[in-house]
This record gives C-alpha cells, sequence and structure tokens, in this order.
C-alpha cells in the first residue's frame, strides 16, 4: 500500500509553499482530489489525482536547492522596489520559479538558498528549528564593550520582542563583528544596533545552517545537495 501523507504536506512540498498557504488554498475550494473539492485533513497517495488551478501536480517531483550569493543593492523578491532590481534578474530563466528561503535586504550580501521544496523551506525558517546563521558586520563607530555585553548577555527589547546576538569581535577598533543568530525576523540585526545608537553599515551573511557560501563571488550560484 502507497503511504498516505497530509494533503496540505503535498501542496507545500510540490508548490514551494507553507502547510498553512497550502490549508488556506484547500479551504478556498481551489484544490481538487478526483474530481472533487478537497477537504481540510485530507490525506492522499500516488493513487489520487490532486488538481490546483486545473492542472494536475504530480506526486513525484526532483526538487531543485541553489546556494546564490546576493550582492549588495539587490531585493530579494520577484518584484522590484521602485528601480531596485531583483536577485532574480541575476540567475537564468529555469531557476526564478525558485522561492527564497529567508531574505536579506537590499544594502545586505551574502548566502541565500532558494528552492521548489516548501517542506525544506520551512524547516529552514520556522523558529523552532533553531537554524544559525553567521554574518559579518561592520559598525559606522566603535561599539562600547558594555553595549556589547548587553546585546550578547541580556538582549536588546525591539518592538517585536528581545533579540539577543552572539557577537565575536574582528577588528582593535571594535567596528567589525562576527554575529550569529538562530532568529530571523525582519532587519533584526540593524534594528539591535540601531536601538543603541549605531549603523550598520555593512553586512555580510556566511553561513545559513550547515550551508556556507566558500569561494562563492557576488551574484555566482551553485545547485547543492541537502
Amino acid at each position: 500500500m502507497d503511504k498516505l501523507i497530509r494533503l496540505n504536506k503535498f501542496l507545500a512540498e510540490r508548490l514551494g509553499i507553507s502547510r498553512r498557504e497550502a490549508d488556506d488554498l484547500i479551504a478556498e475550494g481551489k484544490v481538487f482530489v478526483d474530481g472533487k473539492p478537497a477537504i481540510l485533513g485530507e490525506k492522499v497517495d500516488k493513487s489520487r489525482e490532486v488538481c490546483y488551478n486545473k492542472k494536475n501536480i504530480p506526486f513525484l517531483k526532483e526538487y531543485t536547492y541553489l546556494l546564490f550569493n546576493k550582492p549588495v543593492g539587490y531585493v530579494s523578491s520577484r518584484r522590484k522596489q521602485g528601480e531596485t532590481p531583483t536577485l532574480y534578474e541575476l540567475l537564468p530563466e529555469k531557476y526564478r520559479e525558485l522561492k527564497t528561503v529567508g531574505r536579506l535586504d537590499k544594502n545586505s550580501s551574502g548566502l541565500i538558498l532558494l528552492t521548489d521544496d516548501g517542506d525544506f523551506a520551512f524547516r529552514m525558517t520556522h523558529p523552532k528549528f533553531l537554524k544559525t546563521k553567521v554574518y559579518t558586520v561592520e559598525l559606522d563607530r566603535a561599539l562600547e564593550p558594555l553595549h556589547q555585553q548587553e546585546i550578547a548577555d541580556f538582549g536588546i527589547r525591539l518592538e517585536d520582542g528581545i533579540s539577543k546576538l552572539g557577537l565575536t569581535r574582528l577588528n582593535d577598533e571594535r567596528t567589525r563583528f562576527e554575529v550569529l543568530m538562530t532568529e530571523g525576523r525582519n532587519r533584526q540585526i540593524r534594528r539591535t544596533f540601531a536601538a543603541l545608537g549605531y549603523v550598520v553599515v555593512k553586512l555580510h551573511r556566511k553561513s545559513f545552517g550547515k550551508y556556507q557560501l566558500g569561494e562563492l563571488k557576488p551574484g555566482e550560484f551553485r545547485e547543492i545537495k541537502i
């Protein structure tokens, strides 16, 4: 007997979306199983025909995983923000349907993962999985030792909660630091330093979980196995 899996998990994996988004599609009547509207909580196997937007979704799929070194000056979305280009403009056409796993803002650089595997994206980004991310950060002025201790040991209160970062000094001037974090809140590193009066002038992500940039230059990419 073929293994049954929940329909929302199946849709998340095939469409590159979250399970919650998959449940929304089911609830909105956009998904059909064997010609009938799908039901929340329903399970399927490869003997069932699942359709979304009138297209059959195959049960088996080869996923793509891309490791990309995003340069400064590009946004991580498919849509331009004004005249700012998107990172997708640096990728071949065949990769432009992949979704980013987390984001880096326009002024940040470094490792971005892209995939069409929604389950992988969920495991990499959901807070409960505690994926460590490592950054190199440069500040506009020397970080006071007391502020370093406050960030690393006690955390800084932001509007969306306490932000605690691991900090390792990289130069004698106390302007460059390696930053470790397991969360992924919007612009968290920049906001943490800003709360103490500092400006992050450079932010570069070196690793995300077990994945590292290695020798990839800005704008370069490679397919990876997970």
